[in-house]
This record gives structure tokens, C-alpha cells and sequence, in this order.
């Protein structure tokens, strides 16, 4: 897996997705699985919240302009660019998957692959640490909102629904940041367990929504000149997010450091944010198909940001022999926290 460069996780997803088409959860084992899914989604804003420390947060607010940019592009450049896609249907994309480029376009930043691949650039990994963290906090708000007023669904995403939708974020996230003092310490000596937690949460998540897409029949919408189209459209918008932040950096004067980690954060989407938030807002066989295009684009930012991290962190004067390339592989092997 490492040679040819696949996420071992995006593999576990893959898995999952096939053992869905396969074996969906049919009958009385359906809501049993819906039910677990949402379980899972509360564990999953709980760890984020518990996760997340609100002085570090507070710290990084010095640095408002470099987070005021990653922002800005995560919220309102990729939807700009979601919403300019609308004319490659019917074209290129279905109705479907063009639906779940733009959600993947609302999505918050990464955690911790922003962070590892600044860090490996020889970037400022302490402003990588705050913009993600605003950029997840936001998320949890923002994202819902944009959902609500830019995607149209069958079962209908209404303004009057996202304080419902929020709570089942918001509620087990601020509880996970209350119960921070006490388990801080406990979650720092279970960090492997709980990456576990991280990771089966997510494929079950995801095999919820796939078995409910199979069982809907929604697959039928699918071919593979269209699924190619797709990953063509998002190296695209990768491509224009990567050179914009870059060329943002160097023109509104920031460092080296700094602009490294603009570029990595912002150019990121989160698919352990997306995921659970998909199954909240698409319930049904919709989740299915909205999650496929950010599994797609979380692999493709995996690898080009690898490249780029590797390179800069070879050029930088600081950089020790042989650093860079060292650090890649990790990144590979893993999923964000957030």
C-alpha cells in the first residue's frame, strides 16, 4: 500500500463499501445499524471535543490574519467553486455526484494531516495546529448552514432543521470539551485505542449509509466514465485551491512558515468530520453517494500534499538530510483526527 502511495485507510473504505454491496444490512438489521451509526457519530464529536484544547485555541488567535485566510478559502472559496461546478451537469457529473462534490466543498479542514504535512514541509506547525482547530469549530456550525441553504435533496435540508441537525454535533462535542480536565490525561495514554475508536466509528458510519444506498438501488445512477469525470473535476479544484492559497501567502507578504501552513490547511477536507456529518444531514441511501466524492478527494489531497510536503521540507534551509522524506510515509498510513 505504501508503494503505490493508497491511504491504508481509504483501503479499510473501500473494504467497507464493497462488503456493503455484498452484505447490506437488510430487514431487522438495518435500524439496528442506523442506530449503532448514530452512536457512533455522538463517540465521534465526543473524542473531537475532548480532543481540542481551548487555551491552545485562545493562543493561536494572535495569528487571525493567517487563519482569517484558511477560512476564507474553507468556507468560501471551495463553495464558490462547488456552486461553479452546477455547469458540468448533466455533462460530466450527475445530479448525484455533482450533490456530493458540494458537500464536500462546505466541509471543514483536517486536523492531523494538515498538521503532519506542514510539519514535514519545515512549515509553522504551531499555526497549523490553531487554523485546523478554528477551521473544525466552525465546521460544526457553518457547515450544517451551508448544507441547509446550498444542497437539495430529496428528503429537503431545511433552515428550520439545522438546530436539530447542530445539536446531534454540538450537544456530544461540548460535552467531550466539559469533560476535558478530567480525561485529558487518560485519552494521552490510550492515544493507539482510541485511533481505533476513531477509525471503526467511521466505517461503520460509512457502511450504514452504503447498505442503505445498495438496498435503495441508488447505485443504478452510477458508471464508471462518470466516476472518472469526477476525479478529473476534483484534481481541478485541488489544483485551483493549492495555487490560490499558495499565491495568497506570497502576496499578503507572509513567510516561509506561514505560508506553508496556509496552503496545507486550507487546501484540506475533512473525511472524519464528513463522514458522520453526511449521515446526520443525508439519512437514508442519499448518505451513500454524498461521502463517495470526498473519499475520493481525501485520497487525492493524501497523495499530491505528500509530493509538496516532501519537496518543501528538501528545500528548506533548516531541513536535516534525508527529513523530509523520511516523514512522508506516516502520513500515508493514517486518517485525520478531525
Amino acid at each position: 500500500m505504501r508503494r503505490l502511495r493508497v491511504d491504508p485507510f481509504i483501503a479499510s473504505l473501500l473494504g467497507t463499501v464493497a462488503f456493503a454491496a455484498v452484505l447490506p444490512a437488510r430487514g431487522a438489521a438495518a435500524p439496528a445499524v442506523s442506530d449503532a451509526a448514530v452512536g457512533a457519530v455522538a463517540v465521534l464529536f465526543f473524542l473531537y471535543g475532548a480532543r481540542l484544547s481551548a487555551r491552545e485555541a485562545l493562543d493561536g488567535l494572535k495569528r487571525w490574519r493567517l487563519h482569517g485566510i484558511v477560512l476564507a478559502v474553507t468556507f468560501g472559496l471551495f463553495p464558490l467553486l462547488g456552486i461553479a461546478a452546477r455547469v458540468l451537469v448533466p455533462g460530466l457529473l450527475s445530479p448525484q455526484l455533482y450533490q456530493g462534490l458540494l458537500f464536500l466543498t462546505l466541509l471543514p479542514s483536517t486536523v492531523q494531516s494538515s498538521i503532519a504535512f506542514t510539519s514535514i514541509a519545515r512549515g509553522n506547525t504551531a499555526a497549523a495546529v490553531c487554523s485546523a482547530t478554528f477551521s473544525t469549530l466552525f465546521g460544526i456550525v457553518l457547515t450544517p448552514l451551508l448544507a441547509a441553504f446550498l444542497l437539495h435533496t430529496k428528503g429537503g435540508i431545511s433552515p428550520g432543521s439545522v438546530l436539530e441537525i447542530a445539536e446531534q454535533l454540538l450537544l456530544p462535542f461540548a460535552a467531550g470539551q466539559l469533560l476535558r480536565r478530567w480525561i485529558a490525561a487518560w485519552m494521552a495514554r490510550h492515544r493507539s485505542v482510541l485511533g481505533l475508536v476513531d477509525r471503526g466509528s467511521i466505517l461503520l458510519v460509512v457502511y450504514s449509509a452504503f447498505s442503505a444506498a445498495v438496498v435503495g438501488g441508488v447505485w443504478g445512477a452510477l458508471s464508471l466514465p462518470r466516476l472518472g469525470a469526477l476525479f478529473v473535476v476534483e484534481a481541478v479544484l485541488l489544483a485551483l485551491v493549492l495555487t490560490t492559497t499558495l499565491l495568497a501567502g506570497r502576496r499578503l507578504g507572509f513567510d516561509r512558515g506561514d505560508m506553508i501552513a496556509i496552503v496545507f490547511c486550507g487546501s484540506k477536507k475533512s473525511l472524519a468530520s464528513g463522514v458522520p456529518m453526511a449521515s446526520v444531514l443525508f439519512p437514508g441511501a442519499a448518505a451513500g453517494l454524498m461521502v463517495l466524492p470526498l473519499m475520493l478527494f481525501h485520497q487525492l489531497q493524501l497523495m499530491v500534499c505528500a509530493v509538496l510536503a516532501r519537496r518543501w521540507g528538501a528545500q528548506s534551509p533548516a531541513a536535516a538530510t534525508g527529513a523530509a522524506g523520511a516523514g512522508a510515509e506516516p502520513v500515508m498510513a493514517g486518517v485525520e483526527s478531525s
